[in-house]
Parts: structure tokens; C-alpha cells; sequence
């Protein structure tokens, strides 16, 4: 039992890593996390002097975790400016307890935030975008995809307009595995040619710079770890899941945690497996993938003449 045994250090355990086959005590295992994060930055080159990084926070564990790891990096620097952006989807008490959290925690850590909306920015949230799936008026019947393309083009339009030089995401190690599956099992090679650690593959591109490029310094971590560590810091977290979610992405996620009890590691081996091949995924992307271009009804880039926001919000 992970109780009888010790952490190196001879402190009591809290927590057993199974695919190193080490047991931590709390402090070790938080400086374990700390370091994996600041080692993630410097082999990326994540951070350089002049930044101002934005956090995309929800108020749930992974973002969170973000926000204070990086909050403890930035702020005794002055050549890197730290702010928040949250985003109100529009799904009701939900989302309401996530944004008060998220709120109280920035004024904690002394970050400057900004909230935007769906409601502002297509006059419409998630719930009344559900009732029209519901009623049969829309296409797309999956309410994550919606929420998915309307959050992303808020982050990028926004941030964009607050001079941030890179958005920083909450994605863990979990997240970056499904979508490396989910974009195997249909297809979307495109789609994966803009994952990676530090997204600005596009600035290379005419109108790329109307991307904001995205910097994830939690990828390298599991989802569990990251929710662990958000316990033993004492955040203040809403634990709710969204009424909405469901869709592909969780059956990608039985999968894998099913392959990970089984062979402990093979998440890192399936992301390692992926950056190996992602250069050539691009250069493949590179001669096929059409330019980007600015949407006639909002402006923002797009891969094609009206941009997907557009097509499925306006």
C-alpha cells in the first residue's frame, strides 16, 4: 500500500507515479510538477523578454495550475507582462461559479483579467445555441463544436487587441493525447499540423500574424497529476462538468486511460511518437493547405472566405 511506504526524501507519501514507479511525498511531488512545467518552457523556448502572455482561464484545475506556475516565473521578472482571459460561453450557473473562482483567484495572485462573452460577441451563449440544436435549426448537432470554434476566435480577436504575444493554454498531457487521436481517427492531418508545444507555425504565412501563437507548458503533464496538485495548493475550484459536454472526445479518452492502466507511459510514448512526426505532418500540410484568409463577414483569419465562427455563429 502506497501508505507504508515512503518517498525518497523519507516523508510520508501522498502520491504513487506509476510509470516512473516512484512514490512522492507532497513537497516532492509539487516540486516534481514545478520543475516539469519550467523545464517545458525552457526546451520550447516558450518565454522571451517583451512578452505579455495571457492565460486562458476557465477556473478549473488545469488553467489554474497555469496561471499559479506561471504567475510564480513572471512576476519577479519585469520584462514579461501576466494577464487572464476567461471567456462566458453562456452555459448558466456553470459557468457563473468558474468565473467568480477565477476572478477571486487573479485578485489572490495580483494578475490583471478580462471576462468577453458569447453573448457580446454573437449575441447569443451556449444555451440558447443548444436550443436550436435541439429544435433541429442547425447542422452541426455536437454543442461542444460550437463552443469550441467561439472560444478560440474570442481568445485570438481578443488578445490580439490587447497586445498579447502568446496565449498560454491549460492543456495537459490527457488533452494532447485525445486530440492526437481524434485527429488519426478522422483524418485531419491539417488540423494536426497545428498542434505542438508553441503554436506559430502560421506566422511564417501572409496574414499569420493575425494569430496569436498558443504556448502550453502543462502538455507533458497528466491530466491526474495536474488535478493533484491543484488539491495539495488548496485551490479554490469549482469540481461541476459542463451540461454540455459529451461528443467523441470522451470516448478517446476511455480508450486511452484503458491502454495507459495496461501499459503505464504509453501517453508520453503516443505524444513523443506525434512531435517526432509533426515537422513532416507540416510539410505535408505546407503543400496541400490553402492560404489563410480574411473572413468577409468578421475580418478574423480563416482558411477559408467566411471563417468557421461565422458559418456556425453567425
Amino acid at each position: 500500500m502506497v501508505s507504508k511506504k515512503k518517498c525518497s526524501c523519507g516523508r510520508k507519501v501522498v502520491f504513487f507515479r506509476k510509470y516512473e514507479g516512484s512514490y512522492l511525498c507532497r513537497q516532492c511531488f509539487l516540486k516534481s510538477i514545478e520543475k516539469k512545467f519550467k523545464r517545458t518552457i525552457r526546451k520550447y523556448g516558450m518565454l522571451k523578454s517583451g512578452d505579455k502572455i495571457a492565460v486562458a482561464l476557465s477556473g478549473g484545475k488545469d488553467s489554474s495550475t497555469v496561471l499559479y506556475l506561471m504567475n510564480k516565473i513572471v512576476k519577479p521578472r519585469r520584462d514579461i507582462d501576466l494577464i487572464a482571459i476567461m471567456i462566458d460561453e453562456g452555459t448558466g450557473d456553470y459557468r457563473k461559479k468558474h468565473l467568480e473562482l477565477a476572478k477571486k483567484f487573479c485578485k489572490k495572485l495580483g494578475v490583471e483579467y478580462h471576462i468577453f462573452s458569447f453573448k457580446d460577441e454573437f449575441g447569443k451563449g451556449m444555451k440558447q445555441k443548444v436550443k436550436e440544436i435541439d429544435k433541429g435549426k442547425v447542422k452541426v448537432k455536437e454543442p461542444c463544436t460550437y463552443c469550441g470554434v467561439g472560444r478560440r476566435y474570442i481568445l485570438n480577436k481578443r488578445a490580439r487587441e490587447l497586445g498579447v504575444t502568446k496565449l498560454c493554454m491549460g492543456h495537459n498531457l490527457d488533452d494532447e493525447v485525445q486530440a492526437v487521436i481524434l485527429n488519426d481517427v478522422r483524418g485531419e492531418l491539417y488540423r494536426a499540423s497545428r498542434m505542438g508545444p508553441v503554436t506559430d507555425w502560421s506566422l511564417r504565412k501572409k496574414k499569420g500574424k493575425l494569430f496569436i501563437p498558443r504556448i502550453k507548458p502543462l502538455r507533458e503533464v497528466p491530466e491526474k497529476e495536474s488535478a493533484i496538485f491543484s488539491i495539495l495548493v488548496d485551490f479554490d475550484l469549482c469540481w461541476d462538468k459542463c451540461p454540455y459536454a459529451g461528443g467523441i472526445r470522451f470516448d478517446a479518452k476511455d480508450f486511452i486511460n484503458n491502454l495507459e492502466k495496461k501499459y503505464p507511459g504509453i501517453k508520453f510514448t503516443i505524444l513523443e511518437t506525434f512531435d517526432r512526426l509533426l515537422p513532416h505532418i507540416r510539410d505535408f500540410s505546407d503543400k496541400r493547405e490553402g492560404k489563410i484568409h480574411s473572413c468577409k463577414k468578421c475580418g478574423e483569419p480563416g482558411s477559408k472566405e467566411v471563417c468557421k465562427t461565422c458559418e456556425l455563429w453567425r
